[in-house]
């Protein structure tokens, strides 16, 4: 045996005889303009802090927050430096060629987040550095500053074929980093992904949590693998939400608590909140660690 075997050899060995609470210390994520990102005022909270109402401000939290409202964002909510750990990548796989972005490590990484677009939108969304007021530079420096990989894919659809591409994707870079939490943020229409991987029995067996983002709710999650295995699960609203109305949302983050009344379920609701509210204000580094804690 060779002496970088015996050193892999040990290495592993030591790895695998590590405690879930070791472990779980050891994909702690170290802060990001956590005073930048930091929710608003807490208006109201039910069901022991699992639900909580946020203060959102339109004038505050985007015309304030942003140099062009919508479109890019003060530069102090920034760091662009990620982009040396950023690559636009094509992955060929049984059900299709995937185009990704990647930031962070593309082997080894202890946490793999992806972001899966509403209708019209592209793998370039979620790398979008300016938008959103520089939500997704915060996560992409959160993945890349804690030894993490963060995916930002394109799909075909919202259907078995988009699925079944992301599917694969999670399975390739899962291969690749064999010890990695796997996080699914789903923004929008990209909801109905979030589930189908729920349902299948491979990522269904993977995953280890899932972020809804202004989106859907579905009620086969009740039968899935993932519900089985108490995926944690994070629901991000907007209450003037016209596409998804935030009722709808809300009666189903309840449902899950009355199938399991532990069942590792959040939801923040932003007050006075559209659409995009929850992929611009959710808390990235505050709702991982939170789920690193519960993740199977």
């Amino acid at each position: 045996m060779s002496i970088r075997c015996q050193i892999f050899c040990a290495f592993a060995v030591a790895t695998a005889l590590l405690s879930p609470a070791a472990q779980s210390q050891t994909l702690s994520l170290k802060p990001f303009k956590d005073d930048l990102f930091a929710y608003p005022a807490t208006l109201s909270s039910d069901t022991n802090g699992a639900y909580t109402v946020i203060d959102y401000r339109e004038m505050r939290d985007i015309n304030q927050r942003d140099q062009v409202p919508e479109r890019r964002v003060n530069a102090q909510y920034t760091d662009t430096g990620v982009r040396k750990m950023q690559q636009d990548l094509l992955l060929k796989t049984d059900a299709g060629d995937v185009r990704h972005v990647a930031a962070g490590k593309t082997e080894g990484a202890g946490i793999i987040v992806l972001y899966l677009h509403g209708q019209g939108g592209s793998r370039k969304q979620g790398v979008d550095d300016f938008t959103f007021g520089g939500n997704f530079n915060r996560l992409k420096n959160l993945m890349a500053g804690n030894g993490g990989l963060y995916l930002s894919p394109d799909f075909p659809d919202f259907g078995d074929k988009g699925a079944a591409q992301v599917a694969a994707l999670i399975g390739h870079y899962a291969e690749q980093s064999p010890g990695a939490k796997i996080f699914v943020a789903c923004g929008s229409m990209g909801g109905a992904l979030c589930w189908k991987l729920a349902a299948r029995k491979d990522t269904g067996g993977r995953i280890n949590g899932l972020l809804l983002l202004g989106s859907l709710w579905d009620e086969s999650f009740f039968t899935s693998p993932a519900f089985k295995r108490r995926v944690p699960v994070f629901f991000g609203q907007g209450s003037h939400d016209v596409v998804y109305p935030v009722a709808k949302q809300e009666a189903f983050f309840r449902s899950i608590l009355a199938k399991s009344k532990t069942y590792p379920t959040r939801f923040v609701r932003f007050e006075t909140g559209t659409h995009g509210t929850p992929i611009r204000m959710t808390d990235w580094r505050g709702t991982l660690i939170w789920m690193l804690s519960k993740a199977p």
